[in-house]
């Protein structure tokens, strides 16, 4: 059985939810998450020059996370595990500016993100994972920054219940002193 990709264009412009194709038969299955030409031919620009992942813990919480130069669109996937996954449009004249987006991926159904340029990605981990990122521009130190998992004009509706309660949060030190979405407004006028 063979399931073709699909391409489902999000109300944040630019953003997709994306079905990769998989192959399934007896012994497993074979999927393919990125195809340029299959791309391309789908209206989506996304040359790959970065790819990594993530191993988490149940609990781990990465907040909002964007490159202020050199922005790093990415194609987003949790290979393994179940992540709760949200993108936040950040860029200032776009009519969704500020609005957020949340799904759930895991190593089930497959499905991945395509976060274009100038939008946050942060995620919460339901179960242990494995989130693998394919992205169009290199990992900038000098520009890495992000806007805090809780800030309130945002508004984010974390699943917490799923973890046993926010008390169960694992949150790096650097996630804890990001900015915040008023804050980042300012450096962008």
């Amino acid at each position: 059985m063979a399931q073709r990709f699909q391409f489902q264009e999000l109300d944040l412009k630019g953003a997709y939810q994306i079905k990769p194709f998989c192959a399934a038969d007896e012994r497993g299955a074979l999927i393919k998450d990125y195809n340029i030409d299959v791309f391309r031919s789908n209206g989506i620009s996304h040359e790959l020059k970065e790819i990594f992942y993530t191993v988490s813990k149940k609990g781990v919480i990465r907040a909002s996370h964007f490159q202020m130069e050199k922005q790093q669109p990415k194609l987003v996937r949790c290979v393994s595990g179940h992540v709760y996954d949200v993108i936040v449009d950040l860029r200032p004249d776009s009519s969704t500016f500020g609005q957020w987006r949340g799904f759930h991926l895991t190593g089930e159904n497959t499905d991945s993100l395509l976060v274009p340029a100038f939008f946050g990605h942060g995620y919460l981990v339901i179960e242990d994972s494995v989130v693998s990122y394919k992205c169009a521009e290199v990992f900038y130190s000098e520009g890495d920054s992000g806007i805090m998992y809780d800030d309130p004009d945002i508004g984010i509706e974390w699943p917490f219940e799923l973890i046993g309660g926010r008390e169960n949060l694992i949150i790096s030190e650097k996630d804890l002193h990001l900015m915040s979405f008023q804050d980042y407004k300012k450096r962008m006028e």
